[in-house]
């Protein structure tokens, strides 16, 4: 009689997917209009998109010319990596001269 395996609700599994998130709030002083915003919040995202492979989009502050919300998202199986790179994204936009951070909030979470 041949054996089945056990079913894969009966085998252990380790837990190691680390998401990380948050929103970085920026002042945009050379922007008079929308149309200027636009120009420096794609730079701002595309920026931090290539550096760090992250997923990243304007999510608040869409109506305010002077005024950005950039919120981004990664996903690991290293609590210490991913933890390192939203430092390193921190890092990135404060060097930003287009831009100046006035807020941040960083989350983390395991599934």
């Amino acid at each position: 009689m041949q054996r089945r395996p056990p079913p894969l609700h009966a085998c252990p599994m380790v837990k190691v997917m680390v998401i990380g998130y948050g929103i970085i709030t920026f002042r945009l002083y050379e922007c008079h209009s929308l149309k200027e915003k636009r120009s420096v919040v794609k730079s701002i995202i595309h920026q931090i998109q290539n550096h760090f492979n992250a997923s990243v989009a304007e999510v608040g502050g869409n109506d305010v010319h002077q005024l950005a919300e950039i919120g981004f998202a990664l996903v690991g199986n290293s609590r210490q990596r991913v933890n390192s790179k939203m430092d390193n994204i921190l890092n990135l936009a404060h060097e930003f001269k287009m831009a100046s951070v006035i807020n941040s909030e960083m989350e983390m979470m395991h599934l």
